[in-house]
C-alpha cells in the first residue's frame, strides 16, 4: 500500500463513519493496513493515509494490536505530557507535542460491538494523533503559528 504524504488532499479531510454493515467488507483492507504499518515501522496507520475516508485505524503498541472503529475519545485527562510524535505521511519529521495523558475511547470492534478502553502514556498518544487523522488534522496542525509556517517552509524545499 502507499502511504499518502503531506499536502495530499485527504489528509485534509473528515472520514466518514463505518456502517456495522460494511465491518466484514473491509478485512482485507484492514490486514493490509496492519502490514504496511508494520513494513513502515509506525505505532498506528489511520484508513485516510491510505486514500480511504473512513473513520478507522490500527494500531500496535508493545505488541497489543488495536483496530479501533468509529472511535471517540469520551474523556481526557487533565494532565498533559509533552512527547516526541513521528508520522508515517511525514517521514523523517518529529515534532514535541503536547496531549494528554489519559483518554477513554469509545469504539466498535472488528465484529461490530461497541467497546470502551483506557488508554494512557504512549497508547493513548498514538490513539490521539489516529484520531486525529479521522478529523483531518496532522500533527504539523497541532504547532503553534510561526513553527507551523517555518516546518511547512522546510517541508517545501524537500
Amino acid at each position: 500500500m502507499i502511504i499518502k504524504r503531506y499536502g495530499d488532499k485527504i489528509l485534509k479531510q473528515k472520514c466518514v463513519p463505518v456502517a456495522k454493515e460494511e465491518l466484514l467488507t473491509l478485512d482485507g483492507l484492514v490486514e493490509e493496513m496492519i502490514k504496511t504499518m508494520r513494513a513502515n515501522k509506525g505505532a498506528g496507520l489511520a484508513a485516510p493515509q491510505v486514500g480511504v475516508k473512513k473513520r478507522f485505524f490500527v494500531a500496535e503498541v508493545d505488541g497489543d494490536l488495536r483496530v479501533l472503529f468509529n472511535p471517540k475519545i469520551t474523556k481526557k485527562s487533565r494532565k498533559k505530557v509533552e512527547m516526541e510524535e513521528g508520522c508515517l505521511s511525514l517521514p523523517g519529521v518529529f515534532i514535541f507535542l503536547e496531549r494528554p495523558d489519559k483518554i477513554e475511547i469509545e469504539f466498535l470492534d472488528r465484529q461490530g460491538k461497541k467497546c470502551q478502553i483506557k488508554a494512557s502514556g504512549l497508547p493513548a498518544r498514538v490513539f490521539q494523533h489516529e484520531i486525529d487523522h479521522l478529523d483531518g488534522k496532522m500533527m504539523i496542525d497541532r504547532l503553534g503559528l510561526l513553527l507551523r509556517l517555518k516546518l511547512k517552509k522546510s517541508l517545501k524545499k524537500s
